[in-house]
């Protein structure tokens, strides 16, 4: 059994691995909606793409996995323990949005068919997967 101060520990290294699995996937994920977008409009540079995935709608089904990383960024860095409530509700919220569904909301299907077409985007997730089903501590 481990005491509180190990817990919160605990709880902390696994939010850390948790937010780099969802970078991880947030990258396949940008690159996978970058090679689409080339394909119709051509090669965009790195600033470019940085004001795509601000400001094009193609990109903005993307923001809901950036908005996961951040709230996992602030939990990471708020001056109070990480309560078990708070990690219960991250993981839902992940586990949520990272439901593949051809016919649900507009993330649930770019995320479906990002799978579909991409075998590192089905491994990312299966990382991401896998550690939301290991114990909480």
């Amino acid at each position: 059994m481990l005491n509180t101060s190990q817990y919160q520990i605990s709880q902390h290294q696994r939010l850390s691995e948790l937010r780099i699995k969802l970078l991880h996937l947030h990258k396949l994920l940008l690159e996978t909606e970058r090679l689409t977008y080339e394909q119709v409009r051509g090669h965009v540079s790195g600033g470019e793409l940085l004001q795509l995935v601000i400001s094009h709608e193609q990109f903005a089904w993307l923001h809901r996995l950036s908005e996961l990383v951040v709230q996992i960024d602030e939990l990471l860095h708020a001056d109070e323990p990480v309560t078990s409530e708070a990690i219960e509700a991250i993981d839902s919220d992940i586990r949520t949005l990272l439901s593949p569904d051809e016919s649900g909301d507009e993330f649930a299907m770019k995320y479906n068919m990002a799978l579909q077409r991409h075998p590192d985007v089905v491994l990312a997730h299966a990382d991401v997967m896998l550690l939301l089903a290991s114990e909480n501590g």
